[in-house]
């Protein structure tokens, strides 16, 4: 039976500070979809369930992209049906991993969503491989261990740097610094790359042992993809 991979997209259409459209991030599901879909079965959830809010930026960005074009043009179902969070939340038995694209809707939704942070929790006890890009490591910031220590403490991880939020002009418009809170958690272990680099990270959860699967941006989808072949075993 081919592994069965849960996909959690924000649900975050707009940005409540200025109302800027957000949601998530095209290659970031895209790129590890291909990497992986012919090896396994994939549940995406949202908070809400329904449509979980593309961002049409990434749309435009990547049109260019053929993997993300094709994906766009042919996958929908994927992601204007997903299931609630709160459907899946007992059923963590039934999956093999965990994965969190990005797009700026996780900082304002998945960032304090109560049924995700849960879900991560039980994934990282049952020493499952938790993977996330981009903005998608926001998801991983409030979660915590039996331990009470964080998921990411003494862990290396990355996620959307600073300088690439100065870059796109969205700093002031962040509720706050995924760069700065992913260093602070970890205890000094966030790692970057130059602006819009590949960069990929396995780490492991302290005291677990779980595969911590981090990208940094959109164009370290097709390597979190393939992490998460190897940490599976396909």
């Amino acid at each position: 039976m081919a592994p069965k991979i849960l996909v959690v997209l924000t649900s975050a259409a707009t940005n409540p500070s200025n109302g800027q459209e957000i949601g998530w991030y095209l290659p970031e599901l895209a790129h590890p979809w291909d990497v992986l879909q012919s090896k396994a079965e994939f549940v995406v959830a949202s908070p809400k369930g329904g449509v979980a809010p593309i961002s049409t930026q990434s749309v435009e960005l990547f049109s260019s992209d053929p993997v993300s074009s094709k994906f766009f043009a042919e996958q929908k179902s994927l992601w204007e049906d997903t299931v609630k969070l709160s459907d899946v939340l007992d059923r963590v038995d039934e999956f093999d991993a965990i994965y969190y694209p990005g797009g700026h809707g996780p900082v304002f939704d998945l960032y304090s969503d109560a049924e995700s942070i849960s879900l991560i929790q039980k994934f990282a006890l049952a020493r499952k491989p938790i993977g996330a890009v981009c903005h998608g490591p926001a998801a991983l910031l409030n979660v915590t261990l039996p331990s009470g220590e964080s998921l990411i403490a003494s862990a290396t991880v990355t996620g959307f740097s600073n300088d690439e939020e100065d870059a796109l002009g969205a700093t002031a418009a962040m509720p706050f610094s995924l760069e700065d809170e992913l260093q602070r958690l970890s205890g000094g272990g966030y790692v970057k790359t130059e602006k819009f680099g590949e960069k990929l990270v396995v780490s492991q959860v302290k005291g677990l042992g779980g595969t911590l699967i981090t990208g940094q941006n959109p164009v370290s989808g097709k390597a979190v993809g393939e992490a998460l072949v190897e940490a599976l075993g396909l």
